[in-house]
């Protein structure tokens, strides 16, 4: 999760959010690049006189016409290729259908027979020690690692939207209609999120919080919740 103060991304978690972030990089040093020569620019135009040959310049024209379009191709050819990284989804390990309430989600496991369960969050007065105040739940959402995880999302009232940053995922929960998205967590951890649509009073109060274990941790984990 995101520690105080921190202005960057998340540690990424999933090979998704690493190309989100390495393509961050990418566009920043690209507009930092932007910037330098512009303000280079100005500042040779303030302080030099301008000459005939600056103002009747076309080897200048062409390349400040080119330079632009060669850097939004740069721009343009990663960023549609990490959109179709993120559309494809190829035989999920796991398939986990979430529905967001107000104010709360529920999650079923459409693998299983009977694994669903309610995900609220945990108060502060019950909230234990060393656990983080309005980011825990009482139920996590645990998943394999190192599997890849499709994730169906609706709505059962009111526009959702289930994120979490560290994955690199962030979809619409919209009444009606089954969105889907994925994820494969290269990890194990806990990793948190919460809904990052404005569904009303209590929206900032419904996190969600995935938790990444080996696969025999998970299998026990689904055993015993099927048992009781």
């Amino acid at each position: 999760m995101a520690n105080h103060a921190q202005f960057g991304f998340q540690d990424a978690s999933s090979p998704i959010m690493e190309e989100l972030v390495q393509f961050h990089d990418h566009a920043m040093m690209t507009a930092l690049a932007i910037c330098s020569l512009v303000l280079y620019l100005l500042t040779l135009m303030l302080t030099e006189k301008l000459s005939s040959n600056t103002v009747n310049a076309q080897e200048i024209e062409l390349v400040w016409t080119i330079l632009p379009a060669i850097v939004l191709i740069m721009l343009a050819l990663p960023s549609l290729q990490i959109l179709y990284m993120m559309d494809e989804i190829n035989e999920p390990d796991l398939t986990l259908k979430a529905i967001g309430h107000q104010w709360y989600w529920s999650y079923e496991y459409t693998d299983f027979k009977d694994l669903t369960f309610d995900s609220y969050m945990t108060p502060t007065a019950d909230l234990p020690l060393g656990h983080f105040r309005l980011l825990e739940v009482d139920h996590r959402v645990v998943v394999p690692m190192e599997s890849p995880i499709r994730v169906i999302v609706t709505a059962d009232d009111v526009l959702h939207s289930w994120a979490v940053p560290s994955l690199g995922v962030k979809t619409d929960a919209i009444p009606g209609r089954l969105n889907q998205t994925s994820f494969t967590a290269n990890r194990p951890g806990v990793f948190y999120g919460q809904c990052s649509e404005i569904c009303g009073a209590n929206h900032s109060f419904m996190p969600i919080v995935v938790e990444s274990a080996p696969l025999a941790n998970f299998e026990n984990w689904s055993s015993l919740l099927l048992s009781q």
